[in-house]
């Protein structure tokens, strides 16, 4: 099985942190705020994206266990931008009210270099998988 080096192993730490840092300063605020009044699709994204930034607070310990976090996260953001605005863009136009998400969403290319891919090939990839029976 293929070792990751201590400094993809920093990498990596740093990634959770600036996800952490990210989501702690711009929506726990909220998340906190007991004034607040939450619609549906909304409150549902922040508790989940408040739970992903727990789990990335817990990936700053376990780098490689909280892995599938990240690989939830490259896939959510990926499949959003190819399903959303990208037939927007592709049309010559895209909504204004989309862009502050694309940009962050976009943000997911620093998450894909962080990620050890040669480490999740072999794990996830080749890798045996739990038993069935």
């Amino acid at each position: 099985m293929k070792e990751v080096s201590l400094l993809r192993l920093y990498v990596l730490r740093a990634m959770y942190l600036f996800i952490v840092l990210g989501l702690g300063t711009y929506l726990w605020p909220g998340i906190l705020d007991p004034e607040r009044h939450w619609e549906l699709m909304e409150g549902q994204a922040s508790c989940m994206l408040a739970a992903f930034s727990i789990m990335c607070l817990i990936g700053i310990r376990y780098p490689l266990q909280m892995l599938p976090v990240l690989l939830w996260e490259v896939t959510w953001k990926t499949l959003w931008l190819l399903i959303v605005p990208f037939p927007q863009w592709l049309a010559g136009h895209v909504e204004e009210p989309l862009k502050p998400a694309i940009f962050a969403c976009s943000l997911v290319v620093l998450v894909y270099l962080a990620i050890p891919w040669g480490y999740v090939f072999a794990h996830y990839v080749k890798g045996r998988g739990g038993r069935w029976r």
